[in-house]
């Protein structure tokens, strides 16, 4: 029932979202602007995003190296499958999903060191990924709202001190959660201990399980605990990041959009609130972000910046989608059974949630 209901309620957001997303539009003029959009760029923008799918990747196996560098096809084949799982389950399962597909896949080649790449550590370093991922787009959004965006402040005045608050506030709250990771991932014995302490409301058994998880999840943070390590990984995600940038930037060309390469920068600070709404793909959230971004603040005109979004996300999570199912599928999950593997249905024993998505 609670898993009925919030589907329910995921889909209401997502029809919202588009229905704000495409109020007051000429559908007949968007698709007149998707056909005449400049194949060209729409080439440029659509290899962007492979290869932010192979940096990813590769930024998760550095990610992964304390505990275990995994290597780097079962690596992308795991990002792209929690990629798909994000594009056709709602509530980001893909995050679930990703750290336990490429454990299973280690465990099914027989290497050595897959229980050390056990899915509760893994599932830590998708946490310092999402952590580096803000801290990331909020430098890109500082460059352009102090260096590159200052023209901003002479056409839209409100709006850009708008935009200096929230680069501030942003940068303020990464900077605190990277503390607190760090502060976390410091001392995995004291943290297993807090927590047991703090289960004791808890049965027994479940209390130990709790401590258990949390130590492992601590340690799954080992990099936090390395500065030159997290450093170099802050440094693969600058070049993923401008990937996403530079497909944004390509599509907007390909509409005839008067946005730069910098520009882009903000445009993709919007889509990374677009995209925190919990819809399946983002859907809704991540169209209404480009669009009020284009809009609002380099003058594109509705229908092109509708036209735009559209393809924009389609390019956002399509190399992911295909390419996810198709892995997934070589391991005979299907789709119903990612939502299984979501909903923590026997995550201990991969066949019988694999045999649940093949009924």
């Amino acid at each position: 029932m609670r898993t009925y209901a919030r589907t329910v309620l995921v889909l209401a957001a997502a029809a919202a979202l588009l229905l704000l997303f495409l109020r007051n539009v000429d559908l007949w003029r968007v698709g007149v602007d998707i056909l005449r959009a400049r194949p060209g760029w729409l080439v440029f923008a659509l290899a962007a995003s492979f290869a932010n799918l192979a940096i990813r990747a590769y930024r998760w196996q550095y990610l992964l190296e304390p505990l275990g560098r995994p290597p780097f096809g079962p690596a992308l084949r795991a990002t792209a499958v929690g990629f798909a799982a994000n594009a056709v389950l709602p509530a980001r399962a893909g995050e679930v999903i990703r750290p336990y597909f490429l454990a299973r896949t280690l465990r099914l080649d027989g290497r050595a060191d897959a229980d050390r790449l056990n899915t509760t550590g893994a599932f830590a370093t998708i946490i310092v990924e999402r952590l580096l991922d803000v801290l990331t787009v909020i430098a890109l959004l500082v460059c352009y709202v102090f260096i590159f965006g200052r023209h901003i402040q002479r056409t839209h005045p409100s709006a850009f001190i708008g935009l200096e608050w929230t680069a501030a506030t942003a940068a303020l709250t990464a900077v605190g959660g990277l503390i607190a990771l760090f502060v976390i991932a410091g001392n995995p014995q004291r943290l297993r201990i807090l927590t047991a302490r703090l289960a004791r409301i808890l049965p027994a058994a479940i209390a130990t399980a709790v401590a258990h998880i949390a130590e492992k999840f601590a340690h799954g943070l080992a990099v936090v605990r390395q500065p030159a390590r997290l450093a170099i990984a802050f440094a693969l995600s600058i070049p993923l990041w401008l990937t996403i940038a530079a497909g944004v930037w390509g599509v907007a060309v390909a509409f005839g959009m008067a946005v730069p390469f910098t520009g882009a920068f903000l445009i993709v600070a919007f889509l990374a609130l677009g995209v925190a709404v919990p819809t399946p793909g983002a859907v809704g959230g991540f169209h209404a972000a480009f669009r009020y971004g284009a809009t609002t603040f380099f003058d594109a005109p509705d229908e092109a910046a509708v036209g735009a979004a559209i393809v924009a996300h389609l390019f956002s999570i399509g190399p992911s989608l295909l390419l996810g199912l198709f892995f997934a599928a070589r391991e005979g999950i299907s789709v119903a059974g990612m939502r299984h593997l979501a909903d923590g249905v026997d995550q201990r024993t991969p066949s019988r949630a694999v045999q649940g998505g093949r009924r």
